[in-house]
């Protein structure tokens, strides 16, 4: 095996802001290695062939035995051509030689040609990728094998930025948050009660150290009061972790891997992209990189139908700004509207709203002015919640907040619900718990909305959790459910959250 070689090389995805921080060193062998690879050639049938497809060309031999191929290929490395089966009529393989003998490959056309994951313009694109990927891997198999088992990812350039940024990121939010949990006011109540430190979150909902039985009038406030203040300690609660978003990508020109720092080797295909945040990594190596995406805003093109995470992610906020926003107009003019959340507005108007975020973020104007009717306000913002690909209540907690639902001891209910909240990623969770507190609000002007928990469970149910499986069946029968678990999440919204 020979030794790699180090040097700097151009054509690497790394970003300015890494270069700037260290300039990596890429490993160059495997870039050498495709430098080596053996070229394609074609053995062209010397005579014209009746029925060839018209997808191929001078490369097809027709109805040809195996035998007969490994003698037009015989001694020329990264010969080949293409036959038509002589025992499946209508089925073509690509015979190929490398290492000296005959390779056949079963080879599919569908506007491209393939014969594996890979898709290919023309024959001779397929046969350049397939001798260079046979060459590496038969030449360093034993060094792909190590080659994520000292990345340059841990070391230098995105992931030593990465974690700075969000190093500042956190304290900052920490430092923030604690000027804000608790008034002074709250603070005597607390002293007063002696449960300052009574409650925590984990997997119980009572007190560690119960206040006195006189004092248990405050209760529920204090429940909500030091629970909440407790969340703001938490770090974890706002180092919101997020996984890549990786896709299969052709790169154009020499790339390198961000993560192991080995060239990335083939003409298409040769590795995966996130598509929020840029990185650039092995496709197996893909699977060693850490949840660490901090998304990037030039990739982030829409708000409505974004991942919730990666959109708070890539602005750096809580909660998305749609939720906020909304949130605060119709807190604003609405709470007393008959029907709230219930009664649609003009699809038209609605779609204007999500446009308009789409295309303004947080500078969208939702004023009065503009969208009079509180409905088209109400109803961009369930919008919001159908449209996210992953629901608020996701898809990995979707049955386990139906078997909450199903039982029928109420403070068992209310336990397991809280158990499967904890569940939820930090800014699903967060999301959530803004809704509620605000739904818990238009449940407070139900003499004038006519809004209670149980309608708005109507509402909100099949709009902030779906069933991962797309079965009209298991919707319809997990309705009453999902009305529950939202009229739950209403009413205790004080000792949930």
């Amino acid at each position: 095996m020979a030794a790699s070689s180090n040097s700097s090389l151009s054509g690497s995805s790394v970003s300015s802001d890494a270069e700037e921080y260290q300039p990596p060193i890429w490993k160059s062998y495997l870039y050498q290695l495709q430098q080596e690879a053996p070229r394609p050639k074609r053995i062209i049938c010397p005579q014209e062939v009746e029925n060839r497809p018209k997808y191929y060309g001078r490369e097809f031999h027709g109805i040809i035995s195996r035998e007969q191929a490994d003698k037009l290929l015989a001694g020329v490395e990264g010969a080949y051509i293409l036959r038509e089966s002589q025992r499946q009529p209508g089925c073509y393989t690509l015979a190929l030689r490398f290492g000296n003998q005959t390779l056949n490959y079963r080879l599919f056309y569908d506007g491209k040609h393939f014969v594996g994951e890979k898709r290919f313009e023309s024959i001779h694109d397929l046969v350049t990728d397939g001798l260079i990927t046979l060459y590496i891997e038969t030449k360093a198999s034993e060094y792909i094998s190590k080659m994520t088992t000292n990345p340059i990812y841990e070391h230098i350039g995105y992931a030593t930025l990465l974690r700075e940024k969000v190093s500042r990121r956190l304290s900052r939010t920490k430092n923030e948050s604690r000027k804000t949990s608790v008034t002074s006011e709250e603070h005597a109540t607390m002293e007063k009660l002696g449960v300052r430190e009574n409650y925590r979150r984990d997997k119980s909902l009572k007190p560690i150290d119960p206040a006195p039985p006189e004092d248990r009038a405050l209760g529920t406030k204090i429940t909500s009061l030091v629970r909440r203040a407790a969340l703001t300690q938490n770090d974890n609660h706002f180092n919101y972790e997020k996984t890549h978003n990786f896709k299969v990508h052709t790169f154009r020109g020499p790339h390198w891997c961000e993560y192991c720092a080995n060239f990335m080797w083939g003409l298409i295909a040769q590795g995966v992209r996130c598509s929020d945040c840029g990185l650039n990594v092995h496709k197996q190596c893909s699977k060693h990189v850490p949840n660490d995406c901090q998304p990037d805003l030039k990739r982030i093109k829409k708000v409505f139908c974004c991942d919730l995470t990666t959109l708070v992610k890539a602005h750096n906020i809580q909660r998305p700004m749609v939720v906020d926003i909304c949130i605060r107009e119709i807190e604003a003019r609405g709470l007393k509207s008959e029907g709230l959340y219930r009664v649609s507005g003009f699809t038209e108007h609605i779609e204007d709203v999500k446009m308009a975020f789409d295309r303004d973020g947080d500078k969208a104007d939702i004023s009065a002015s503009i969208y009079p009717d509180i409905n088209i306000i109400t109803g961009a913002l369930k919008l919001y919640f159908r449209d996210l690909p992953i629901p608020v209540i996701t898809y990995d907690t979707y049955s386990k907040f139906i078997d909450a639902a199903k039982i029928s001891n109420p403070d068992e209910r209310l336990e397991a619900v809280h158990e499967v909240l904890m569940l939820l990623p930090p800014a699903h969770y967060e999301t959530l718990r803004y809704l509620m507190i605000h739904l818990k609000k238009v449940t407070l002007n139900e003499k004038e909305n006519f809004m209670n928990a149980e309608n708005l469970g109507i509402v909100f149910g099949p709009t902030l959790m779906r069933p991962p499986e797309d079965s009209t069946l298991a919707t319809l029968n997990d309705m009453r459910h999902q009305k529950l678990i939202v009229q739950i999440l209403i009413e205790n919204e004080d000792v949930l959250f």
